[in-house]
């Protein structure tokens, strides 16, 4: 069974961007190299859906509409 681990990290604006490009770098990385990239997906979704009051900012300042 695996144990849940719990950290809180503190980010600006500008470096909740730097990780959320930096993990969909990657992850379009993986998918050009035909990798799975599951646990990126879920890592990338649990950044994304990180409750608004440890963020202090809004996440729709970061989410693009997909083409």
């Amino acid at each position: 069974m695996k144990k849940e681990l719990y950290k809180v990290i503190e980010m600006d604006r500008e470096e909740y961007g730097i990780v959320i490009n930096a993990l969909n770098e990657m992850r379009k990385k993986l998918l050009k190299e035909e990798k799975e990239t599951e646990i990126l997906d879920e890592l990338l979704l649990k950044v994304l859906d990180a409750p608004e009051k440890k963020r202090y900012f809004k996440r729709d300042d970061y989410i693009e509409e997909r083409s």
